[in-house]
Parts: C-alpha cells; structure tokens; sequence
C-alpha cells in the first residue's frame, strides 16, 4: 500500500511541496464529504482540493481538524471565484475560516474571468500573497494566452493551472508550453473522461495486476502531472491513492498517450 511519504511531489516557487497524488471533493456535501476527507486523509492522502464554488470547505475543514495531522503536513487547496475580483480578502477571509487554518498552500482562480476583471483579480492574489496568507497563486480552466496576458501584466506565472486531464486529452504541446513558463500541471475528472474498458487500459491493467483506473492515475504521475481523484466511497478512495506498488513502461504510457487520437 502506498504511503503519505512515497508520493512524488511538484515544488512550487514559494518551494512547498505539492503532492502529485491528491484528493479532490467537487460535489461532496455535508456529512459524506467530511467523512470523505477523513478517509482519504487516514488512508494518506496529503493534499486537499477543493473551492468555494464547491460550498464544502467547513466540511473539509472539519475532516482537517478531525484527522489530527499537523496543519503543515496537509496541502491544502481552494479557489475563488471569477466573479470575486474585488472582494478577494472577504473571500480569502471566509475560506481560512472555514477551512481551519490560517493560510492556504495554494489558491486558484477558478476559471477566467470577464475581459478585464482577470488582471484585476490576480493582482489581488498576488496581494494577500505577499501578506502570507497564501504560499502559491495559481489558476484553473486557463489557457497558455491568458496565463500570458497575466504574466505580461504582472510579471509573475502562475505556479499551477490545474486543467481537465485525462489520456482522451492528452497533447504533450500543451505540457510543454507549461513546462517552458514553469507551471505544474494538475488534472481533474481524470476518470470522469475516460473509457475504463478501452482494450489499451485493460491490457495494462492486466499486466500489472492493478485496475483500469490505477493504470490511468498512475499514467498522470508517470507525467508529472498533479491528480485529484474523488470518490465517497473508501475502498475506492484507498484504490485511486495505491499507485506507487507499479510503473509503467515507455512503451505503455506511449499508448495511453495515444488514446487521445483514437
């Protein structure tokens, strides 16, 4: 089974260590969701997703301050909204109080905002950065022309644009473009967008006696990319963290990295 310590990690500019393998909480609610994080967070899960669009950071909050783990031992994720710009410390505010703690390792702008709001907005991060409340400032959904237009304005690249990912998405210029201005890559709804029974998957998976699914998470970690993984369920949740026990050969990943032509 892998462990907390095992998991290979991204490090950002502010030089904290974002773990590759990390538990994400789109659409969990009320009491499953805090117990969700539990889980994963007592399976060995270290790195916590989640945004105020979400309405579960008192959840994940509480599942935080449950656990017992060290604030620090914990990356812990959120983001703001598009339409925030402007109201950036009372949402800043909100989310470390919700959320338990008095700083965040990493806060994304959820998606792109209105033309002329983005600056704005980012300017602002960089802001409540600079006063320590936030280690990284990144951003979600972005393009490689916007993540410019904010490094044109403000002289400073995001440290993550976590993205959709999956092997029906992949375009290795879209990582290289990444990789050129120094931003870590991470993905969301990995499984969400992926055809599990595809005949490549299974042969993989059979070959090394794990699941379809592991074979694709473990297939982001082979590309350095971040994954987050969602599930209520903990068999589940302790599955799609299992992934340090195999690898995946070149000849492997080159064909899940073919899938996204087929």
């Amino acid at each position: 089974m892998t462990t907390s310590e095992q998991v290979p990690v991204a490090t950002l500019p502010s030089g904290a260590r974002m773990p590759l393998i990390g538990f994400g909480t789109w659409k969990l609610r009320g009491h499953q969701a805090r117990e969700a994080v539990l889980a994963a967070l007592q399976t060995g899960y270290r790195h916590l997703d989640t945004a105020t669009m979400y309405g579960n950071e008192d959840e994940v909050g509480n599942a935080l301050h449950d656990s017992g783990l060290p604030r620090e031992d914990v990356f812990v994720t959120t983001k703001i909204r598009a339409a925030d710009a402007g109201r950036v410390r009372p949402v800043l505010t909100a989310s470390l109080r919700k959320l338990k703690v008095d700083y965040l390792d990493l806060w994304l702008i959820h998606w792109p905002p209105w033309v002329g709001q983005g600056r704005q907005l980012w300017n602002e991060m960089l802001a409540a950065q600079a006063e320590g409340l936030i280690r990284d400032v990144g951003v979600s959904n972005y393009k490689l022309s916007a993540i410019d237009d904010l490094i044109k304005s403000s002289g400073k690249a995001p440290a993550v644009n976590q993205i959709p990912w999956s092997p029906s998405r992949y375009d290795a210029a879209l990582l290289a473009g990444h990789a050129k201005r120094g931003i870590a890559v991470e993905g969301y709804s990995p499984l969400k967008d992926t055809r599990l029974d595809d005949p490549v998957l299974a042969k993989i998976a059979a070959a090394h006696g794990v699941t379809p699914a592991q074979v694709v998470l473990r297939w982001h970690l082979e590309h350095g990319i971040a994954v987050i993984p969602k599930s209520a369920h903990p068999e589940r949740i302790a599955a799609n963290f299992d992934l340090l026990g195999f690898s995946l050969s070149g000849e492997e990943i080159a064909g899940i990295d073919a899938l996204a032509t087929k």
